[in-house]
This record gives C-alpha cells, sequence and structure tokens, in this order.
C-alpha cells in the first residue's frame, strides 16, 4: 500500500475529528446521486489503489478502495473468475471502495447473494484515525461481530474503507437468455414456479414497455444444465447479444430507465412471492419478483412505502428528479434506529464522516 497515500488520509481524519469537520468520502464519484444528502470537505480515496493480493486457486483477491471496478473485473475475468453479485457501475468510474460501501448489487442477486455475502475482510479507517483490520482472507475467519460485512451499505458513514478481500467464484461455462411474452401476474408466477425448481436460474426482468410484455430469464451454469432448462422451459432463445441488455439493466442504461419523464425511481424491494403491486404504472421487475423498479411523481412517496410495507418489504427513493427529496430510504423502527446511532459513535465519534448521507439525523 502506498504509505504516503494513507498517511495523508489518516492526517486529515485526525485533523477533521480534532475540529469537528465534516469530510465526504469519495471514490469515483459514481454513486453520488445515491443516498440522502452529500456533505463536508472531499475526502478521496482515488490514490489508495492497486492489487494488494490475488491467488486465483483459491479464489480470493484483496485490492486497494480506490482501485477502479473495471481493472479488478478485467483481471478477474482473464483468469475466468468473476464478482458473481455483478456490482452495478452506473456509467461513472465505480471503485472497489464504494462498491462495498454502497452494497448494491446487480441481476443476479436473488441467486447468488449480496456484496456483503462475498466480503471476507477489510481494512477501516475510523473516526479517530485509528486503522482497523476486520476478517481476513477465508470464509471461518469471524469471532464475534461480523464488522467487516457491516461496512457493506453504510454508505461511509462509519469510516474510509482502506482495502477489502473478496470471495470470488468461476465465471459459468454456459449461459442462455430466454424470452416469454407475459402479463406481470403469470410473470410472477411463473418466476415463483421455477424457483422451486433445480434449475440454473441467474437472473429474470419483466418489463412492460413499447416491445410489449416480456419475461426475460438468464440461465447460467454448467452447458447440459443450461441446454437441458432451456427445452424445459420452452420460450424463445435470444441471440448472444442479449448478454449486453443485462449489463444495461445493471447499470440502469435500458430505456425504460431513460424514460422517466422528470419522475423519481423506486426501488420496492418485498419477497419474491409477493404479488402484483397496486403501484402508479408497471414497474420494471428484477430478482424473480423481489425487486420492482418504480417510476413516480413526487407526490406518490407515501403510498409507495405504504405498498411495499403492506407486502412484507421497504421502498427507498433510489433516484431523485429533482432537489425535493428528502427521507429517501425507508424510516427505521426505533430499536434500530438505536443501534445505528451506537454503531456510529463508537466508529465515528466526533460525526465526519458522510453525514446525513444515509439517514438526516447521522
Amino acid at each position: 500500500m502506498d504509505d504516503t497515500a494513507l498517511q495523508q488520509l489518516t492526517d486529515r481524519v485526525r485533523e477533521a475529528a480534532a475540529h469537528g469537520t465534516p469530510l465526504r468520502i469519495r471514490g469515483g464519484g459514481s454513486k453520488d446521486f445515491y443516498g440522502e444528502t452529500l456533505q463536508g470537505e472531499i475526502l478521496s480515496t482515488a490514490d489508495l489503489r492497486g492489487i494488494v493480493a490475488y491467488e486465483p486457486s483459491e479464489l480470493v483477491v484483496t485490492a486497494r478502495a480506490g482501485t477502479p471496478l473495471a481493472e479488478l473485473e478485467a483481471l478477474l475475468a482473464a483468469q475466468g473468475q468473476c464478482l458473481p453479485f455483478e456490482p452495478p457501475h452506473f456509467g461513472g468510474p465505480a471503485t472497489v471502495g464504494g462498491m462495498v460501501a454502497a452494497g448494491l448489487s446487480g441481476p443476479a442477486r436473488a441467486s447468488v447473494g449480496a456484496v456483503r455475502d462475498y466480503v471476507l475482510g477489510l481494512v477501516l479507517l475510523n473516526g479517530r484515525g485509528e486503522l482497523l483490520t476486520f476478517g481476513g482472507q477465508v470464509m471461518k475467519n469471524v469471532a464475534g461481530y461480523d464488522v467487516s460485512r457491516l461496512m457493506a451499505g453504510a454508505l461511509g458513514t462509519l469510516g474510509v474503507i482502506v482495502e477489502v478481500s473478496l470471495r470470488l467464484l468461476p465465471v459459468a461455462p454456459a449461459e442462455a437468455t430466454l424470452r416469454f411474452e407475459l402479463g406481470q401476474a403469470e410473470a410472477l408466477q411463473r418466476l415463483n414456479a421455477w424457483g422451486g425448481q433445480p434449475l440454473p436460474l441467474s437472473a429474470s426482468r419483466w418489463l412492460d414497455d413499447a416491445g410489449g410484455s416480456n419475461l426475460h430469464l438468464r440461465l447460467r451454469g454448467a452447458v447440459a444444465a443450461v441446454e437441458a432448462a432451456c427445452r424445459t422451459l420452452g420460450g424463445e432463445r435470444q441471440p448472444e447479444s442479449a448478454a449486453g441488455d443485462w449489463q444495461l439493466c445493471r447499470d440502469q442504461q435500458l430505456p425504460w430507465f431513460a424514460a422517466g419523464d422528470g419522475r423519481d425511481l423506486w426501488r420496492l424491494s418485498v419477497p419474491q412471492s409477493a404479488p402484483v403491486l397496486d403501484l402508479p404504472e408497471p414497474p420494471l421487475v428484477e430478482w424473480h419478483g423481489g425487486l420492482r423498479w418504480v417510476r413516480a411523481a413526487a407526490a406518490d412517496a407515501a403510498r409507495l412505502r405504504e405498498v411495499a410495507g403492506a407486502a412484507g418489504g421497504h421502498a427507498t427513493l433510489f433516484r431523485a428528479a429533482g432537489a425535493h427529496a428528502s427521507h429517501r430510504f425507508h424510516p427505521l423502527a426505533a430499536p434500530l434506529a438505536h443501534i445505528h446511532h451506537e454503531l456510529k459513535r463508537q466508529f465515528d465519534p466526533a460525526g465526519i464522516f458522510n453525514r446525513g448521507r444515509l439517514y438526516a439525523e447521522f
């Protein structure tokens, strides 16, 4: 690791803590749109970059926080390996640290797990300017609290991620995309039925747009398993170029996302078995029914949270069309809010990191 870059970050954190100066941790800035507010002086991790260790035979990589995500993925692809949770780039210069801090996963999330499931360990610079190491480079390394995975989705409110170790998987030898002309209700029913069968389901996407109401299903796995599933499921097999649409969906670059007409983009996380929801318009459905993307006016916020809550899930204002937005994340119950406050107090007692990014009150 570049000791000079790390020392500069440490000195700045200690100075900020001494004066109560807020800092905004920033990697590539690809997710600046995400979260409540951006406050404080920018604390860049751009100089903390590079691969610390990579053992292809062990399916483990350790990288510094400022390492470009595209650079890491290219290195893994050359060895036939990948980050299976498909972290989004959103068309920007995403970094490894930002990937973990945001905790966002792509189309394969429902099949392979989330970012936090692949974090083995990390090095963290806390609000006192102390360098802390959690976890390691193997799965069985946790005694007590699994602090390393706690950082996934914390949006930098607890400290600066300096270095992270990740578990990898081999790239699947075969992949196929099937298309079915289905309405939303029937698509959800089929996804629930297929979920109980031994099929190599990797991702799903239902969308009602100019092209009609279509369910796209991605299969990944052994060649024989994928071919057998294609014969069993039917549908229309798509050309290999369809693989690019999954990446466009991951990065919210499908035409549907661009056709918001000044509306907000909401992310509703619900049980996969949830039925068709009473929404302002048909959503884009992912994760085998567990994720519903909704375009809605600002006035629909309360309704969306009520609908998501009634279905056993929660709603997040993911992208705001204007500056009007506040309380983007689903409100926390009092016990959870207390835990959040205490964690913040322990890791960042002066409250300097990413103030108001996760919740306005801390």
